[in-house]
């Protein structure tokens, strides 16, 4: 039995601190790595002589050169320090940054002396296998079945996301690949019923073609390029991430093959549209190729229906035997499933879940997260294909680590490719991870320093858990406030202060407007000079009391979704229809500090002191 299985994280032990205060214990670690190096290069074959002698190393060309290191890292670290964002404070409410697992810089570090290169395994027999074991957790953490699944480690999202969109088109065109070179096993059905098959349906085909598995790669999309008839649109929500414009364009679907779908007033992909949009395809017998669903938006932080997304798919193959693939993008979200994981790996009931996080202190009774909604759409991610998820935002590891995992590992033959002088052909090994992505060469560190995580913080409401609540929690509590404070008085003028929604997650976007001002560019213009103040650019950052971002919000991104934050904030429908846009000031609340009680009062008042005097500076 595992006596760390019932442990329960303490945050506090996790991250260097806000002020350092797990330094001393950081130092004597790294140390301990940085020896451990020294020492097995000193012990691979002891008995080699040195190569470089005292006497050289006392030549002043030597002593020039360390001289001229100590220099250059000494201005590098004054630069650093200088201006680089302090994502480790709660004043950081700026973009996805925050505090990083001490655990996982000590693992990047100890991983990044020994240069390990995950493309295969025989230049990384120590990280490539961590990767497939990192792997294999994002899947069972995201529900899906280990015998069945896969997952690897990416450089970041964009790339998860586009190798979602790889999948999807190269299995979406084996049926017609089929058809021409083995009709007999899809005798019977149109280009439209081809067009339409089930991704499972096209797994179970592709078993039967395995002696002749290159030519028909050869004979679908990887021969042939893209047929726009046969694969059809590719759908996303108003709030998708711009790295799906980059994967259409990357992946020959074209950008005219891209169907943004309106959100609601939640920023949430609307249902309704969604399914008239796909009934309007069926009726001109255009092809659904896939439908991305947003698990946590990076400009809102919303949550899309993702179950009623995977309902959707449901219906449409028991009514009109239409078909498509479902990938969830949750690079930004996707960590919080472990909120709603139990010890046993068990996805808990809603009362349940809901009692727990109250009772294990997560998240405050009197702040109605999670809502129904937020529940079935995380519950829903075991049925869809394939799913991104990054380590480095909510799994708190260094930058550069996203990962994407796949509900059935068959899907990576419709992908694989051998490079020849990595790659043995006809060798099939777990290890070859470069054969199955898109990259190439990558870093052994950025696996190790998940692995590290994982090790050390469980998959579930007793680990990532208390992590994720900790900062769900604290942009709630940050919402509330804006909610409770709505006007403020500077200098005997009312201003408005409005947040755009409550949060899914953890983003809350606002803005300030003075009473009066009917004027949208007037508005959008102090929320522009208060995100000039309040930038990590610019001045030092040790002036900065304050960080956050800024975002846009327009109506040819999102339709009239804004119009009611800036009718709230005072501005007109008429003001709205004619400009159409409205900038808020983005925080991603990720740190686990904020919503700390002892904290949270006096964060929240120095926050507040210093948009009042933002504003009475910018006001007059």
């Amino acid at each position: 039995m595992d006596p760390n299985k019932n442990l329960i994280t303490d945050i506090n032990a996790l991250f260097l601190g806000p002020k350092s205060e797990n330094g001393d214990f950081f130092k004597d670690v790294l140390i301990n790595c940085v020896n451990d190096h020294l020492y097995w290069r000193k012990d691979f074959h002891p008995e080699d002589d040195p190569i470089i002698s005292y006497m050289e190393k006392e030549q002043p060309s030597y002593k020039e050169i360390q001289d001229k290191t100590r220099r250059v890292l000494d201005s590098l670290s004054s630069k650093l320090r200088e201006t680089s964002a302090p994502w480790h404070s709660p004043r950081y409410l700026g973009h996805m940054n925050s505090e990083i697992l001490l655990s996982s810089i000590l693992g990047y570090i100890t991983a990044m002396f020994y240069n390990c290169n995950n493309c295969a395994y025989e230049g990384s027999p120590a990280t490539t296998p961590l990767e497939i074991e990192v792997g294999m957790d994002l899947a069972k953490l995201l529900g899906f079945d280990a015998n069945k699944a896969w997952g690897h480690v990416t450089c970041d999202g964009t790339i998860a996301n586009m190798e979602g969109l790889w999948y999807a088109r190269n299995i979406s065109s084996l049926p017609f690949a089929v058809k021409k070179l083995k009709p007999e096993l899809v005798a019977g059905k149109s280009d439209w019923q081809l067009s339409n098959m089930r991704v499972d349906e096209i797994l179970d085909l592709a078993g039967k073609l395995q002696d002749i598995w290159k030519e028909v790669r050869n004979n679908s999309v990887t021969g042939l390029g893209v047929d726009e008839k046969q694969l059809g649109k590719w759908i996303v929500p108003q709030t998708k991430h711009y790295s799906w414009v980059k994967a259409a364009d990357v992946m020959g679907i074209g950008l005219q093959n891209v169907i943004d779908i309106q959100v609601d007033d939640h920023y949430r992909m609307d249902i309704d549209v969604l399914e008239k949009t796909i009934n309007g395809l069926i009726e001109k017998q255009i092809p659904v190729l896939g439908v991305v669903a947003v698990i946590g938006t990076t400009e809102e932080g919303a949550v899309d229906h993702l179950d009623k997304v995977v309902a959707l798919r449901e219906k449409f193959e028991k009514e009109k035997g239409v078909s498509f693939y479902i990938h969830a993008d949750a690079a930004y979200g996707g960590y919080g499933q472990a909120i709603f994981v139990d010890e046993n790996g068990k996805f808990m009931d809603y009362d349940v879940c809901v009692k727990r996080l109250h009772d294990d202190g997560l998240i405050d009774k009197d702040i109605n997260w999670p809502t129904t909604d937020i529940y079935n759409a995380y519950k829903a991610l075991a049925k869809v294909d394939s799913i991104t998820i990054d380590p480095h935002k909510m799994g708190y590891v260094p930058y550069a680590c996203g990962g994407i995992a796949i509900k059935d590992k068959r899907m990576v033959d419709f992908i694989s490719f051998f490079a020849a002088y990595v790659f043995e052909a006809g060798v099939m090994s777990p290890m070859l991870v470069g054969s199955y992505i898109l990259e190439g060469s990558k870093a052994g560190a950025s696996v190790a320093a998940v692995w590290v995580a994982h090790q050390l913080i469980p998959l579930n409401v007793t680990g990532y858990g208390r992590i994720i609540g900790a900062s769900v929690n604290g942009a709630h509590k940050f919402y509330n406030l804006i909610n409770k404070t709505k006007t403020l008085e500077i200098n005997g003028k009312k201003v408005r202060f409005e947040a755009l929604t409550d949060p899914d997650f953890n983003i809350v976007d606002f803005a300030f407007n003075p009473e009066g001002n009917t004027d949208i560019e007037v508005m959008n213009n102090l929320t522009l000079q208060i995100w000039q103040e309040s930038s990590a650019t610019g001045a030092p950052i040790l002036k900065k009391d304050f960080v956050t971002s800024h975002t846009e919000l327009t109506h040819d991104d999102y339709g009239d979704a804004p119009k009611d934050m800036a009718m709230r904030l005072g501005i007109t429908a008429d003001q709205w229809d004619k400009v159409g846009s409205i900038r808020v000031l983005r925080s991603c609340v990720l740190s686990p500090y904020f919503g700390n009680p002892k904290v949270t009062e006096q964060y929240w008042d120095d926050f507040l002191d210093n948009m009042k005097m933002k504003l009475a500076k910018l006001l007059k």
